[in-house]
């Protein structure tokens, strides 16, 4: 057994979500304490992770406060400025408390890397895990490449030119490490955010979820700006002039709740569409289980069509078909177990999740492709290899760092 001193120690820093409520780090985190790592973790609080420090599943999860999400550059400035203040802040203490050898930073936003270089001088190396491509990001929600989509860019390359070696979550995202990002590909790895499947249980549909209605669509995400709810409500309103039979439940909370709230009721939608908020994982499976289809609205643009949206991934682990816009990596994702709409075609959303639900031969067999695709690809039992092969040999010194 490996003695303390000479366990490889890792610190995880996220600052978008709180942790474990961020899935993609909490399974990071998990599974290399699992195999012999000392895991600490810097995030901000959250509803429901509000504790200034814990020990949950071996893992040291120090949480720090964070005003609201940024709007416009000086509600950005704000809000990575605090981060970082109080990243250093916790790093400094957990080097002294625990330790570590490794900073690895999960953005957004790209800015971690300024932590990282506070310990280099202590030999401690900087990874990047990319789950955003923020200058993308930036692009969708301001519909410009302005003075903030060029702050992004400059501080995505200077993120990529401190790190040793980077985890990306699919191959269009490796494509920019190595094109924009100037990586060596043999420092690139792909890790993608497949689901657990002991986590995504099967489990009977509960009736009384759909209010009476004969059908229920599902969804499951972040509410905000680029995940195209509006569209998802717009195809309700379709269906529901259409052949009014249709229950509409959306599992979520984000900073653009309560306006599609007002959006949704606004359209005439109350009597068949729900927003649960920010829901507990028991209700989220029921929704997730009680709906016919579930559906991914997020709109065509350079951000949605480079990234992997965990919300397909758990639903195929839930053998539900699925209804989306044509995204390239969402078609990666799904392949077959998947509808694919003309992109941000609301009323063709619609149709297509219409010829779903008067096919149930369709939606089972469509449901079959995808949970055996995650079961034998895309679970997390499978994509973890690829984080454990990374650290593996940056620890044995197969990466030149």
């Amino acid at each position: 057994m490996k003695t303390m001193q000479k366990q490889r120690k890792i610190l995880i820093i996220v600052e978008n979500l709180p942790v474990p409520f961020d899935t993609r780090v909490w399974q990071e985190a998990t599974t290399l304490v699992e195999n012999g790592y000392v895991v600490s973790v810097i995030c901000p609080k959250g509803k429901g992770y509000t504790k200034d420090y814990e020990l949950l599943n071996g893992v040291h999860i120090y949480r720090h406060d964070l005003p609201n999400e940024g709007n416009g550059f000086g509600g950005y400035l704000k809000e990575y400025t605090t981060a970082l203040r109080e990243e250093i802040r916790l790093a400094k203490k957990i080097y002294k408390e625990i330790g570590f050898d490794v900073i690895q930073g999960c953005n957004p936003p790209d800015n971690i890397f300024l932590v990282a270089r506070k310990f280099k001088k202590y030999g401690v190396k900087f990874v990047f895990d990319h789950h955003d491509i923020c200058p993308e990001l930036f692009e969708a929600k301001f519909g410009t490449k302005g003075l903030l989509y060029q702050s992004q860019v400059w501080l995505e390359k200077q993120t990529y030119k401190h790190c040793s070696f980077a985890f990306v979550t699919n191959e269009s995202y490796k494509k920019i490490a190595i094109e924009r990002g100037k990586m060596d590909p043999d420092k690139v790895i792909v890790l993608r955010s497949g689901p657990k499947l002991e986590r995504m249980k099967i489990m009977p549909p509960m009736e009384s979820i759909k209010r009476g209605y004969k059908y229920m669509v599902g969804y499951l995400g972040v509410i905000g700006q680029q995940e195209g709810i509006e569209y998802l409500l717009q195809a309700a309103k379709y269906i529901k002039e259409h052949d009014n039979n249709v229950f509409w439940g959306i599992v979520g909370g984000g900073p653009h709740l309560e306006s599609l709230k007002k959006m949704a009721h606004d359209m005439g939608l109350d009597d068949c569409v729900e927003f649960t908020g920010r829901a507990p994982e028991q209700q989220m499976l029921e929704y997730l289980n009680t709906a016919d289809v579930c559906v991914n609205s997020d709109e065509f643009n350079s951000m949605n069509d480079k990234s992997t949206m965990n919300k397909i991934l758990e639903y195929m682990a839930l053998a539900k078909p699925i209804v989306q816009f044509e995204l390239t990596e969402g078609r990666y994702s799904a392949q077959k177990a998947s509808l694919y709409a003309k992109n941000n075609d609301a009323e063709d959303m619609a149709k297509k999740i219409i010829e779903l639900l008067k096919d149930p031969e369709k939606r089972r067999k469509m449901g079959e492709v995808g949970r055996k695709r995650v079961v034998n690809e895309l679970s997390w039992e499978h994509t973890s290899k690829a984080l454990l092969k990374g650290y593996e040999k940056f620890f044995t010194g197969e990466f030149e760092v």
